[in-house]
């Protein structure tokens, strides 16, 4: 039985200018029916599933609806049409740097994110030690995190959310910071984590990194579903033939 589910989700943004014409404005403009909406849909009609252990890589260039599609599957944001199912617990790494507070310590945000992601303090203070250890930040526990370069941030970003070792884990180009010795270190931790039996969500530019590591891919171009399935290799080269110009998609 699937641990998540989408089935033809599609998520709109409604764009107008109410913040800038204030609310007096806006009401006199609705009610001569001359206040201006735009409707932009991100994704349309998006629909997989994955089973435990599963490994999916989200392809596409910018402007796909990655990220958007991700903020649903984590419980963000509801879809404008469709569904998301989810079984278990999720965690989540959607952008750097989200969630913390740049004012407080590393150990104070450690603990923060781990709130956040609904873990307890004891449970917290039984992991905390391995987490600053794998980001590589024992020296710096004390120190403001806005101090950090987006590396490090990255690393304890991605330490937290690995190894509360959640059902569900989503990772939106987190693998791509950080230098080369911390990217091997987090696919190895990746691989971990699959073995593990937990479902794995990541978003990606690196072509190389999804055929690796992932055993389903999910292709987005300009919010639209190109293709989906365990043909890894397949997608990928087709993906990359397109961003190479010899492969044309289908009018959409």
């Amino acid at each position: 039985m699937p641990i998540l589910e989408v089935h033809n989700v599609s998520i709109r943004y409604m764009t107008g200018d109410f913040k800038d014409i204030g609310i007096k404005e806006y009401l006199i403009r609705k009610f001569k029916q001359n206040y201006k909406v735009i409707e932009f849909w991100a994704d349309q009609d998006i629909t997989f599933s994955l089973e435990k252990g599963d490994m999916l890589g989200i392809i596409g260039t910018n402007g796909a609806g990655k990220s958007t599609l991700l903020k649903a599957v984590s419980g963000i944001m509801e879809p404008t049409k469709g569904w998301v199912r989810r079984k278990g617990t999720i965690a989540a790494l959607l952008e750097l740097g989200s969630g913390f507070d740049g004012d407080l310590t590393v150990r104070e945000n450690t603990y923060l994110r781990g709130a956040m992601l609904g873990y307890t303090r004891k449970f917290m203070d039984s992991t905390y030690e391995e987490i600053i250890r794998f980001a590589e930040l024992e020296d710096f526990q004390d120190r403001s995190f806005k101090q950090l370069s987006s590396g490090m941030k990255s690393r304890l970003a991605f330490s937290i959310a690995s190894l509360v070792k959640p059902d569900i884990l989503i990772l939106d180009e987190v693998l791509s910071v950080g230098d080369g010795a911390f990217r091997k270190k987090s696919e190895t931790k990746m691989r971990e984590i699959i073995s593990g039996g937990a479902t794995t969500i990541l978003v990606s530019h690196s072509i190389q990194q999804v055929r690796e590591m992932c055993s389903k891919v999910l292709w987005l171009h300009k919010g639209k579903q190109i293709e989906f399935g365990e043909n890894v290799e397949d997608i990928c080269q087709k993906y990359q033939a397109f961003l190479d110009g010899k492969y044309s998609l289908p009018p959409l």
